[in-house]
């Protein structure tokens, strides 16, 4: 009888413990999962911590902060100054707003690695920035919210807010299932390839094609390679404000 009490016992701490590792691990997993599904503000509206310039450790005097936004100012006798996260970035979504002066030009980039004599642009893919209305572009192809000399949104719904207005832009890249997606002011613009033989026909019409023969083509070896890299912010010497930037890890 006293043994069967002591067998009964060790069978109750057993399940107990067995239930105390089971809990602990829902708890542990449901908090990795809360932590990817949270965002996560990568500018903090008052300083440049977590960024600086492509070319130095510290930003450029033509970006400042006001009012809660990242603001780049042209300055002629300057140029260059991309600025860039400290952190890189693989699967993520990235949200932010952005307004542009009349007939500016910028970008945002993904996947960007410091390489010596070359920009942000020649590794990063880049999310364009334009007043469409005012702005030079090439081709079609290179209006806001293209990916740069690749690819274009062909939904009618799509709305663009000119000069001095803000737009709203989300970016998820997302390696696991090789898919980029842009959404625009809310509604989807577009999906593409991140990799693999559609990817590379891509790039094989574009600018960045090494051998390519277009008079306005850029020498970018590794345009596109790099699944883990910076989000960058371009200077593209006409005046662009940035806020509300905030990126969730996948």
């Amino acid at each position: 009888m006293k043994n069967s009490k002591i067998l009964s016992s060790l069978r109750m701490k057993n399940l107990i413990y067995i239930l105390s590792v089971l809990t602990l691990s829902i708890l542990f997993i449901s908090c990795s999962d809360k932590n990817k599904e949270e965002w996560t503000y990568i500018f903090d509206g008052e300083t440049f911590n977590g960024w600086h310039s492509y070319d130095s450790d510290s930003v450029g005097n033509q970006w400042s902060i006001e009012n809660g936004e990242l603001i780049f100012t042209n300055n002629d006798k300057e140029s260059g100054h991309d600025i860039l996260t400290e952190k890189e970035y693989t699967s993520f979504e990235l949200s932010l707003e952005w307004n542009v002066s009349k007939g500016g030009n910028s970008g945002i980039f993904y996947g960007v690695k410091q390489i010596p004599k070359f920009s942000a642009f020649s590794t990063g893919p880049e999310i364009q920035i334009l007043d469409n209305a005012n702005g030079y572009a090439g081709s079609d192809l290179e209006y806001a919210p293209s990916l740069f000399d690749l690819v274009k949104t062909d939904n009618p719904n799509l709305k663009f807010n000119g000069h001095g207005n803000w737009n709203h832009v989300v970016i998820k890249i997302d390696h696991v299932n090789n898919l980029g997606t842009v959404k625009f002011n809310g509604e989807l613009a577009f999906t593409y390839p991140l990799s693999g033989p559609e990817w590379d026909k891509l790039v094989s019409k574009s600018k960045f094609a090494l051998g390519s023969n277009r008079p306005d083509a850029t020498y970018a070896p590794d345009f596109g390679k790099f699944k883990t890299g910076k989000i960058a912010l371009q200077d593209h010497s006409t005046d662009v404000k940035f806020r509300n930037i905030k990126i969730r890890e996948l």
